[in-house]
C-alpha cells in the first residue's frame, strides 16, 4: 500500500509518499496505480520548483517508493498546487482503498 501524508492543513507545507501499491511484481493493476500517484507527485514537485519558483527540500528514493517535498518558502500558488494534489490523491484513494491511503498530519 502507498501512504501519502500531507504536513499541515492551512497552509499545507509539504507531503511525503511511501510504499508501493503493488502486491507483487506481477501486479499490473497496482503498478498502474503506483504510476498514477508518482506522476501526480512529480507534476506537483516540478510545478512548485519550476513554475511557482518556490524553495523546496526534496528527497526521493525510487527503490523504496519514498518521496518527500517540503516548502521552504510560501506562495499562494504553492497552496493551490498542493491542494490540487491532495484532492486528486484523495479521489484516487476512494476508488482504490486497498492500494492508497491519504491523510494529514498537523
Amino acid at each position: 500500500m502507498t501512504e501519502v501524508k500531507f504536513f499541515g492543513q492551512d497552509p499545507i507545507v509539504g507531503f511525503s509518499i511511501s510504499g508501493h501499491s503493488t502486491c507483487d511484481e506481477d501486479d499490473m493493476f497496482g503498478k498502474i496505480i503506483c504510476s498514477s500517484i508518482s506522476s501526480a507527485a512529480y507534476l506537483t514537485a516540478n510545478t512548485l520548483i519550476e513554475v511557482v519558483k518556490a524553495e523546496v527540500d526534496t528527497e526521493i528514493d525510487e527503490e523504496t517508493g519514498f518521496m518527500s517535498v517540503n516548502l521552504k518558502s510560501m506562495f499562494q500558488e504553492s497552496q493551490v498546487t498542493l491542494m490540487g494534489l491532495k484532492i486528486h490523491l484523495e479521489q484516487l484513494a476512494k476508488q482504490y482503498r486497498n492500494h492508497l491511503k491519504v491523510y494529514s498530519e498537523v
